[in-house]
């Protein structure tokens, strides 16, 4: 593992010996995460720490973890659990948020560094990931293995400015996060649904967020583990709303937002794909209309359902 001392320029940036610490929070997927776990290994840059925080203790399997490996408690819902993660990154410069299903090209987290170094005023960054599996069926490991291995150099470097980072691989430099007191809304319970865009928003406030076309992964998109039909369903017209009232979400997106889910789950509900169940997320949507017109509607309404 890295372990060089870190030294700060007057202005408090990193200026070499970065401490980078990949953080993953899972549940549900005690197999899949270990072998995200287990390519790591395999970065030419190596994570200085590896933080895994669990739903519950049978979301890992501790005894194959490699001993670097440290395991965060938590209560169940992806931003406690990230928050857990944050709180556990100590004397760190920069986290790498993974998902659980999210395999890494083996230069990833030497690109983050070299990015995080030569831009001083990126606060957040994500990927231009090569395959997502969550916008079909998913993928399978050795399907996201083969993609990786047909990656044999990555392009010119490209940098845009986005809204917010994509949670499954997102970047964040420790310092304006420590600065502000910046937590993930853990009013946005179990799966979070735009977590990562409040979080996001927040954070743009002392730097960019940043996508690089050098950031490579595989996002599985593996559905065991995610919440039920009825809650996503619930939660697609319940956060967005919620995101917009707060501000961190622009009333106009979270209007598309709440129509385009609703028109697809209306849509396909006849003709459901395999892996989403459609009808579920469609009373979901329904019930949280009715809430709204009772003036109940909130993203924690979920956990009493």
């Amino acid at each position: 593992m890295h372990t060089g001392p870190s030294t700060r320029n007057l202005d408090g940036d990193v200026s070499c010996g970065t401490r980078i610490a990949v953080a993953i929070a899972t549940s549900g997927r005690p197999v899949i995460v270990g072998q995200t776990i287990s390519l790591l290994a395999q970065q030419s840059r190596l994570p200085d720490r590896i933080l895994v925080c669990p739903a519950q203790e049978s979301d890992i399997d501790a005894v194959s973890l490699p001993p670097q490996v440290e395991i965060v408690k938590s209560s169940r819902g992806l931003p406690k659990q990230r928050n857990a993660l944050l709180r556990a990154c100590e004397g760190i410069d920069i986290v790498v948020f993974f998902d659980d299903d999210f395999f890494p090209h083996e230069l990833y987290l030497a690109e983050i560094e070299d990015l995080f170094r030569r831009n001083r005023d990126v606060a957040m960054a994500t990927g231009d990931i090569i395959a997502d599996g969550i916008l079909g069926p998913g993928l399978e490991p050795r399907e996201a293995l083969a993609m990786l291995a047909a990656v044999t150099s990555l392009d010119p470097e490209q940098i845009s400015i986005v809204p917010n980072g994509y949670g499954c691989n997102m970047t964040v430099r420790m310092r304006p996060v420590r600065d502000l007191g910046l937590e993930f809304d853990e009013a946005l319970p179990l799966y979070g649904w735009l977590e990562d865009v409040d979080f996001s928003k927040r954070l743009a406030q002392a730097g960019r967020i940043v996508k690089s076309n050098r950031l490579r992964g595989v996002h599985l998109g593996i559905k065991g583990g995610r919440t039920s039909g009825f809650r996503l369903g619930y939660s697609q017209v319940a956060n967005p709303v919620y995101l917009a009232r707060k501000g961190t979400l622009e009333r106009n997106r979270a209007i598309k937002q709440v129509i385009r889910n609703l028109l697809a789950n209306l849509v396909k509900v006849g003709w459901p794909e395999p892996w989403v169940d459609r009808r579920g997320r469609l009373i979901g949507n329904v019930q949280a209309g009715f809430d709204a017109l009772r003036g109940r509607l909130h993203p924690e309404r979920i956990l009493s359902f």
